[in-house]
């Protein structure tokens, strides 16, 4: 069965902070190069055959697949579509600010002068189109942000609108998901 695995990167100081990053670039914490470390000798550990790492250009992610690489051995390269989503106006306030909750449960949002939530789910979904196709002979780690994880993992699993705005995963959990 072809498949492929998703993670978040590393702690950031806003994730401290309970800021939204989005397409800002911040970079990772300590804490946050010790759980991209802590990850990759997972792989290793749980004997994950996974080929290539895909990265976000953003800094904590490229750091967090970075760390995964050199731990691994396994070659990594950056992946634009992994971008996290532009949150706009949202970006640096609180993530569990009422306002940006409601605005995001809005898929056609720009979010002031953002990227709707249909804008990034077309380059997310067709990234992961591509990759099925890719899938029967190579796996891959896509490592990105908690937007992105919410887009992928919409892509294998039906979720309501609500479930969908309230996704999310820990920084540098792993998420195996299956093609078929």
């Amino acid at each position: 069965m072809a498949h492929m695995y998703f993670t978040r990167h590393g702690q950031t100081i806003w994730n401290v902070e309970n800021k939204i990053c989005g397409a800002t670039d911040i970079a990772l914490t300590a804490l946050g190069r010790e759980q991209a470390r802590t990850l990759g000798k997972k792989i290793m550990d749980e004997g994950l055959a996974i080929n290539e790492i895909l990265y976000s250009p953003l800094i904590r992610a490229r750091d967090t697949a970075l760390e995964i690489a050199q731990i691994t051995g396994i070659p990594a390269r950056e992946e634009s579509r992994l971008k996290e989503q532009n949150f706009g106006k949202y970006e640096s306030t609180p993530r569990d600010g009422a306002a940006f909750q409601e605005a995001k449960k809005s898929f056609i949002n720009h979010f002031g002068e953002g990227e709707t939530m249909l804008h990034l789910a077309q380059r997310i979904y067709n990234l992961l189109d591509e990759l099925r196709v890719e899938s029967e002979e190579k796996t891959y780690l896509l490592v990105a942000h908690n937007g992105i994880a919410r887009v992928v993992h919409s892509y294998f699993y039906d979720m309501e609108n609500e479930e969908y705005s309230a996704f999310g995963i820990r920084n540098c959990e792993i998420r195996k998901y299956s093609f078929y």
